[in-house]
């Protein structure tokens, strides 16, 4: 795993490999997202939720590159200890909030909004096609914020209301939704 730009571009972090329940977005697929997400989005100015946040890869990419508000959540204890000790290793405690959570729980008493929300759930989740309208059912995203959900060529979410567009990087696909600025307050 290997931070692709930014203050830390070229950093390599190696989590364990004993019983880790982790499937890192491998850095060409993580590459192709950010290419697309710096072109739309001020990662200065933007607040990130990381759902299903496993080693923090993309966590740590956000911060890298100048986002100061992001949001990591995992149930796994040995992902937070890797994340907690990764982000001390790189001191960027200020920038990242971990919580130990349930992504289906953290979702149901979430009040925040974000500009842009990933998830990386395992591709054999068995609610992974409950995950877009969980978190625009409870208006996570921010008015022009966008949602991507990683995962595997077995989901199709091309008819969902609010879906933008598709990237497939290998046996990763990305599924991007999109909040409109007018649905917003719908």
């Amino acid at each position: 795993m290997r931070i692709i730009s930014g203050k830390f571009k070229g950093r390599r972090f190696n989590p364990p490999a004993d019983k880790w329940p982790t499937r890192p977005t491998t850095d060409f697929a993580k590459e192709g997202l950010f290419n697309i997400l710096q072109n739309t989005f001020d990662f200065e100015e933007l607040k990130v939720l990381d759902l299903f946040g496993g080693t923090g890869n993309h966590s740590y990419e956000f911060i890298s590159r100048g986002c100061a508000d992001v949001t990591y959540v995992d149930k796994f204890p040995g992902c937070l200890k890797f994340v907690e000790q990764t982000a001390k290793t790189l001191d960027i405690q200020p920038f990242i909030k971990i919580v130990s959570a349930d992504v289906f729980r953290f979702i149901e008493r979430s009040v925040a909004q974000y500009g842009y929300i990933f998830a990386g759930p395992p591709y054999p989740l068995p609610t992974i096609d409950t995950l877009p309208d969980l978190i625009f059912g409870k208006k996570m995203l921010a008015p022009g914020g966008w949602f991507v959900l990683e995962h595997n060529a077995h989901h199709d979410f091309g008819q969902h209301p609010r879906f933008l567009q598709q990237r497939n990087y290998g046996g990763t696909v990305f599924s991007f939704f999109e909040m409109p600025e007018a649905d917003a307050n719908a």
